[in-house]
């Protein structure tokens, strides 16, 4: 029975992996609509959504059956409890990658970016991917060092966010009231898809170590594994 229930705890894992694999590339499709006003590709992206909820709500409803079954203790029971928390910010990212994509279909057959802020976009988006799919790697390996590498990660994430708006207040910006609208909208789905990221890798740490960890232990954890200080935003 034990080996039975570790093999469901892998197949939890293994869905979570797939998961963010999913919202990767939901990210990466809806921002390539984005920047080159695709309406086809974002009605992909959205219709695509639907098989990360299905993932999702399939993940949750084995997490609930191990628990009903199983009643397990410790760290097993630690395990099921942060998957179900894993695969909501996971799912979540998911809809946010529909988000962006409907803002695509919302504008189209416009550009929804000016030529000022579509770099800053596309470094937004290439951070954000390469989050989500760092967190699958750090769920599938229990790494928990991986949450400090994610929680750099998306200080560069934060950095973007605040240089979206620098643009947007700049004196000599010339868009109108609806683009402001917008990119402010755009910007905070990359910057709160990151943090679905970040979300999934503490919880590694958690489901390792049973313990949660603060802003303040955080620092304290990068000084011990060698991290150079955080520069000031």
């Amino acid at each position: 029975m034990r080996s039975v229930f570790h093999e469901e705890l892998s197949l939890l894992s293994d869905q979570l992996v797939e998961l963010s694999r999913l919202s990767a590339a939901a990210l990466r499709r809806a921002t390539q609509a984005l920047m080159e006003a695709d309406l086809s590709l974002a009605e992909q992206v959205i219709s695509e959504d639907d098989a990360i909820d299905a993932i999702r709500r399939d993940l949750d409803n084995r997490a609930v059956d191990a628990l009903a079954r199983q009643q397990p203790v410790a760290t097993d029971l630690r395990q099921l409890v942060t998957t179900l928390r894993m695969s909501s910010d996971l799912e979540r990212a998911g809809d946010l990658a529909a988000h962006v994509a409907k803002m695509a279909r919302l504008r189209y057959p416009e550009q929804v970016l000016p030529e000022a802020l579509r770099p800053t976009f596309a470094e937004m988006a290439e951070v954000a991917e390469e989050m989500v799919l760092r967190a699958g790697e750090i769920v599938r390996d229990l790494d928990a060092n991986g949450a400090v590498e994610l929680q750099r990660r998306d200080d560069t994430m934060d950095r973007l966010h605040k240089d979206v708006f620098r643009v947007l207040l700049d004196e000599q910006f010339a868009g109108n009231n609806q683009l402001i609208i917008d990119a402010t909208l755009l910007s905070r789905y990359y910057e709160r898809y990151a943090d679905h990221a970040v979300s999934v890798a503490i919880r590694v740490v958690f489901l390792v170590t049973g313990n949660w960890h603060d802003e303040e232990e955080w620092d304290q954890h990068e000084h011990q594994v060698g991290y150079p200080p955080r520069a000031e935003a």
